[in-house]
């Protein structure tokens, strides 16, 4: 991966709100860590406005959010409108948790990119953020 890129993939990962189960977070930021991402866990009980702003003073290319809690529809949405609000367009907005498919689907056209199921690959989540990288980050 680091062939491809001037420095690491830079990629925030949260917990947003209530949701107190965070094994699932530690174990996608370990994982992306173990394979040369650069990773800044924010911890437990994040708002939308500071995972926002962590992103923008650590300007990362992604921000994974972990949520189990059933406030997806809320927190994404939130977070999407405040990504857009600072400009940060070319930031990509990823995540998991338990995300019904008609939920995960609103999401998507309201500019979310792909979700995952509890147990998901991590080498797959860590391929989507390469990929997702290349195409629209420069540098």
């Amino acid at each position: 991966m680091s062939q491809a890129f001037n420095r690491p993939i830079r990629v925030l990962v949260a917990k947003v709100g209530l949701d107190g189960h965070d094994r699932g977070a530690k174990i996608i930021a370990t994982s992306l860590r173990d394979a040369g991402m650069e990773v800044i866990y924010t911890g437990l009980r994040q708002t939308p406005e500071m995972v926002v702003n962590t992103a923008l003073q650590e300007d990362v290319d992604a921000i994974g959010i972990s949520i189990l809690s059933g406030a997806h529809m809320t927190v994404f949405p939130k977070i999407i409108a405040l990504l857009k609000q600072k400009g940060m367009n070319d930031v990509l907005l990823t995540g998991g948790g338990i995300i019904p498919d008609k939920d995960k689907k609103t999401l998507y056209q309201l500019g979310s990119g792909r979700l995952f199921a509890p147990g998901a690959n991590t080498q797959e989540i860590k391929n989507y953020i390469v990929e997702w990288v290349k195409k629209n980050r420069n540098f």
